[in-house]
Order: structure tokens, then C-alpha cells, then sequence
């Protein structure tokens, strides 16, 4: 066989191969530890069904703790950008662009994460849609219930927030921080230790899951915590996000197997997890002799009264933008009830 009739072989072999041959590694990328619970438990579980329902053609790296560079709030610009395939990050940190998904962050909106997580995907496809057009949305999910962690103070009711210089993730939790007495500091995850060790800040708001990660249990002395009973003081949504390009690039038995584990689905699984290392957290919160109070339910009532004002401010800032504030924010009540058994 000559050159030509070979090369003409290898062509005509390479348009009968099928785009099952090609082998795709997605660039995961996230701001936690690789001990986390997120780098484990959620999108490690979710890489090894990938590659299990792909027969091992589609794969992730996982890069925790900014591996691939820049800081936390620039995730969703590096999935944007090509940076990264796929990044899970709060959606608060990727500036006010997103702040129509802020409403599942109000005080006392979230009743539990996995229902809670089905409920922020259903909002977003409904409501939140065209925000995104610059990336594909993977998951939408929020973690368990936040609680409030102090070095020297305990606190039992609102007036014991007075004063105290307490980090807050989000800028709608800042507000309500603020709203309770307390001076409110916004304020990465990963700031927060070294924060605390320097008694820059009195405390910090943040689920049990991933205190102990940070060795948030070795920094202070006590924990307040929400009746469970009662809808969270806060919580967080996230975003797990991929680049477009990449999206489009992949064969289409590729694309098949990213899409069946995507969605409502993923985000309810993605909070469910979080939420699930909350339990251990605690315990190890508890065995480092933090002292736990939990507040009733007739004294969050108080701080629910104190906090009413950032619905009222959300619902207007919406209106400003063009939006239906009032029906946002119902919506997203009837999403909650709808998914919360």
C-alpha cells in the first residue's frame, strides 16, 4: 500500500470510528480543602457516577483549594472563561449579577436542603434562566441550616448579637447580621480561621458541616444553633457550573450521560450530602468542648421580626430591576412547601 491509499485508510477509519471512542477529563474546580465534605462526598460521588454511566469515557480531575489559581470569587468567571470546566461556588460571590437566586437566602426561608435544593432549581429554570446564558448550569443547592459560632460570647437571644463582629458569607446574610445588632464583616470561608485566630472577628455564621474542615471547633467556645423545627436563620446557594464550549464540545453519548445527571435531581443530591455533614460535624464540634445552645423557636420569632426588613429590601430591589419582587419571592415559598415533605 502507498502513502496515499494509507492515509486515504486512516481517514476513512477515523470518520467510521464513533464519537464513543472519545475520552473526555473535566477540570473540576472548588475552594475547599480536599477533606471536604464538597470535594468527597458531593463532587467526587458525582465524578465516579460519570465515569461509571460513561464506561470510564467521561472522567473529572478535581483541583480543591484554588489549585488552579485566582481567588474564590473569580469561580464562576473560570468557568465562564475556560479556566475550569466545572466549578462549584456561592452564587452570592459572583457579585449582584445573580441576585435574583437570593431569595432562597433570606432569614428563615430554607426548611430543609434537599428540599430546599429541588426547590432553587425549579426557581432558576422558572425565573432565573436568562441570567446564565453564558454558562450551563449543572446544580443549584444550599447547605443546612446555619448556625452562630462566638470566641468569648455565648449567645442566647438577639441583644447578645450587639456589637459583635460576626463574618457573614453572603451580602443578604450581612444585612441580616445587621439588622440583629450585630456588625456584620462579609467575609470568604477560607478567611475565617485566621480571622478568628487574630480576633478580627468575634464569630462567624456558617453550617456544622464544614467547621470542622476549617477547624472553626478549635477557635471558639460556643455555638448557637436554630430550633430545627423551625425554618434556618440562613443559608447559602450554590451554583455548580460549566462552560459552555466544553458543553457543546462533547460527543453526544457524552453529553447524554452529563445531562441525565444534572438538574433538580443532582442539586437535591448535592444538598442532601452537605446537609448529611452536618451530623458528624457537630459531633466533632461537641467533642471539642464547644458549649451548643440552641435558641427556641419564641425567641426567633424576635429575630425573625428583626429580620423582615431584607424581604421587604429584596422584594424592592427586584422591582427596580424590572422584576415582580412580591412574585418572585412567593414563588419561592411555594417551591419550598411544594418539595418539603
Amino acid at each position: 500500500m502507498n502513502i496515499r491509499h494509507a492515509l486515504a485508510a486512516a481517514a476513512l477509519l477515523a470518520i467510521a470510528l464513533p464519537a464513543t471512542a472519545q475520552e473526555v477529563t473535566l477540570k473540576v474546580h472548588h475552594y475547599l480543602s480536599p477533606q471536604s465534605n464538597q470535594h468527597t462526598t458531593m463532587l467526587g460521588a458525582w465524578c465516579e457516577k460519570l465515569a461509571k454511566e460513561s464506561a470510564n469515557k467521561l472522567k473529572c480531575q478535581i483541583y480543591p483549594a484554588m489549585q488552579l489559581g485566582g481567588a474564590p470569587t473569580q469561580l464562576y468567571d473560570q468557568a465562564k472563561d475556560g479556566v475550569a470546566d466545572v466549578v462549584w461556588v456561592p452564587a452570592g460571590w459572583a457579585g449582584p449579577r445573580f441576585d435574583r437566586m437570593e431569595v432562597f437566602e433570606l432569614p428563615f426561608m430554607m426548611s430543609n436542603a434537599e428540599a430546599t435544593s429541588r426547590a432553587a432549581w425549579d426557581y432558576y429554570e422558572a425565573n432565573a434562566k436568562d441570567l446564565f446564558n453564558d454558562t450551563r448550569i449543572l446544580a443549584v443547592n444550599v447547605h443546612g441550616p446555619g448556625n452562630i459560632y462566638t470566641k468569648d460570647k455565648a449567645v442566647k437571644t438577639m441583644a447578645d448579637l450587639k456589637g459583635l463582629k460576626l463574618r457573614g458569607p453572603t451580602r443578604v446574610v450581612t444585612r441580616a447580621l445587621q439588622l440583629m445588632g450585630a456588625t456584620p464583616v462579609a467575609m470568604a470561608l477560607p478567611q475565617v480561621p485566621e480571622a478568628l485566630s487574630k480576633s478580627v472577628i468575634d464569630g462567624a455564621v456558617i453550617p456544622y458541616e464544614v467547621a470542622p474542615s476549617l477547624k472553626i471547633n478549635e477557635l471558639v467556645k460556643y455555638t448557637a444553633e436554630t430550633d430545627r423545627s423551625y425554618p434556618a436563620l440562613y443559608t447559602t446557594v450554590f451554583l455548580t457550573v460549566m462552560n459552555k464550549k466544553k458543553y457543546d464540545e462533547l460527543p453526544a453519548d457524552l453529553k447524554k450521560v452529563l445531562d441525565a445527571n444534572s438538574g433538580q435531581d443532582f442539586s437535591a443530591f448535592l444538598g442532601k450530602a452537605q446537609a448529611a455533614g452536618d451530623v458528624p460535624g457537630k459531633d466533632k464540634v461537641a467533642g471539642s468542648g464547644v458549649q451548643i445552645t440552641v435558641i427556641p423557636k419564641a425567641e426567633l420569632e424576635n429575630w425573625k421580626k428583626a429580620t423582615d426588613e431584607v424581604d421587604d429590601e429584596w422584594i424592592k430591589a427586584q422591582n427596580a430591576k424590572g422584576q415582580d419582587g412580591t412574585r418572585l419571592h412567593k414563588s419561592a415559598l411555594e417551591l419550598i412547601r411544594k418539595h418539603t415533605r
